[in-house]
């Protein structure tokens, strides 16, 4: 699996992954999103692929000291494999020296991913 920046060849596929987000929905919600990804510096958007298919999708905006996940989206077809999980690490490891924060909207994911590696950290 590889976390790839986005492109505007990648435009329709991370689209279709934004759309599973709360609040994406409709099409010129999706244009504004991607735009903002496109234009502001600080906005950082990568997808996940997996062999040939491009899986999910993780948006976020970078600080000096810190990133905020603001969307992340994982196809349904490959939901409940932790793939969300993966995309949270991976992002880790690009920023390592960062704090990773979340907003309303994906605050309950990184909660669960958080607990996840405690649980980890543990055993």
């Amino acid at each position: 699996m590889m976390l790839l920046r986005y492109k505007k060849a990648y435009e329709k596929i991370a689209m279709g992954l934004l759309s599973f987000m709360p609040g994406e929905k409709s099409v010129k919600k999706l244009q504004e999103t991607i735009h903002q990804y496109e234009s502001e510096d600080d906005w950082h958007l990568f997808l996940l692929k997996q062999g040939e298919d491009f899986i999910g999708l993780v948006g976020i905006i970078l600080d000096t000291d810190s990133y905020t996940v603001m969307h992340l989206s994982v196809n349904p077809s490959f939901r409940g494999e932790g793939i969300g999980s993966k995309i949270i690490a991976k992002l880790g490891d690009l920023f390592p020296d960062l704090e990773c924060k979340s907003t309303e909207d994906t605050e309950s994911f990184m909660k669960k991913c958080r607990q996840k590696e405690e649980v980890q950290q543990d055993e």
